[in-house]
């Protein structure tokens, strides 16, 4: 059936009400303000809708290419033209590779972006970077390790020799150079350094720290301020360079809280499984209890020892008193008689 079209009369109609509509808003200011309210409030939520949506780039959505292995300037044009902004995030030394290749980036290849993102980037650098060896030498290990972690080196062997104070940094070396107050020695970023430290003869041994569960430079660090070497380090298949950072330690060769001789050497095995090093490390955290309430039953003993040997050293002087005594007593005796 056709819907039938207003006519003239009911167009007429229809006009005298809303005139009517708009003679009474008049009429009654409460209800105009109402609704000029409403009306300016729709509009405003538009506008910032409309405004949202250029802000937000609305319906831009693009895929991340991928920049790894190419140019810095190519990887830029890329990005261009995709309405991408590339920016330098940090850069690595990897011989394997070319300098200025692109090695990493952030967000990763493929993942939906909007138009004006920025993607980091690693690049890998044109040389290994390298700084001035600080002097560290007349300072105690402790200061001595942070001032080389500060200007970006490390500890290439604490080797311990006899002295009258322990851990107090006697000499520095660099290969076979000993490194003076005077020195401008630079060795590459990340590099290492031989200090000779004294050492007491009676306080030879260190408590092993817990390396399970630290990224390999904290363990490093760990281990040194506790007057030990980092022995062997064991990657799992996986790690490389660029993901070394993300990779945490799973096994040490000596138990967390052993004792251990100053300057003995630490094996240290890093993985990328989360699982791995929290199972690890909870085994670790029960075997570093269990030492330490042995260690506390060894030191409770010896302490009784010392004591008993006190309590036998004075029952043997009282003894060899009351001796001297009984033997006076006799002696004044025949002189009397």
């Amino acid at each position: 059936m056709e819907k039938r079209k207003p006519d003239t009369r009911e167009r007429r109609s229809e006009g005298g009400r809303i005139d009517s509509a708009v003679e009474w808003l008049r009429e009654s200011p409460i209800a105009y303000n109402v609704v000029a309210i409403v009306l300016i409030l729709i509009a405003i939520i538009a506008a910032c809708s409309l405004l949202m949506m250029i802000l937000t780039r609305h319906g831009t959505h693009r895929a991340v290419p991928d920049f790894t292995g190419i140019t810095l300037d190519e990887a830029q044009r890329v990005a261009r033209d995709n309405g991408l902004k590339i920016i330098i995030n940090d850069s690595l030394y990897v011989p394997t590779y070319d300098g200025g290749i692109v090695l990493d980036q952030l967000p990763v290849e493929g993942v939906e972006v909007k138009a004006g993102r920025k993607v980091y980037v690693t690049i890998n650098s044109f040389r290994q970077k390298t700084v001035k060896v600080p002097y560290v030498a007349g300072r105690s290990l402790r200061q001595a390790k942070n001032m080389l972690e500060v200007a970006g080196l490390g500890i290439e062997k604490l080797v311990y020799v006899e002295d009258i104070a322990t851990n107090y940094v006697l000499a520095e070396f660099v290969g076979k150079d000993e490194v003076s107050s005077t020195s401008s020695i630079e060795i590459e970023m990340g590099s290492g350094v031989t200090l000779r430290v004294g050492m007491e003869p009676d306080k030879g041994t260190t408590i092993v720290p817990k390396a399970i569960g630290q990224s390999l430079q904290s363990a490093k660090s760990r281990l040194w301020e506790e007057g030990l070497n980092v022995g062997k380090v064991t990657f799992d298949k996986g790690i490389d360079l660029l993901n070394e950072k993300d990779a945490r330690v799973y096994r040490q060769s000596v138990p967390h809280n052993a004792t251990a001789s100053l300057g003995a050497s630490v094996d240290l095995w890093l993985t990328l499984d989360d699982k791995a090093v929290e199972k690890n490390s909870a085994a670790s955290d029960k075997e570093a209890k269990r030492l330490a309430e042995e260690r506390l039953e060894q030191e409770q003993e010896r302490q009784d020892s010392l004591e008993q040997a006190e309590r036998d050293d004075v029952v043997r002087a009282l003894r060899q008193s009351s001796a001297m005594q009984d033997n006076v007593t006799e002696t004044d005796e025949d002189e009397f008689f």
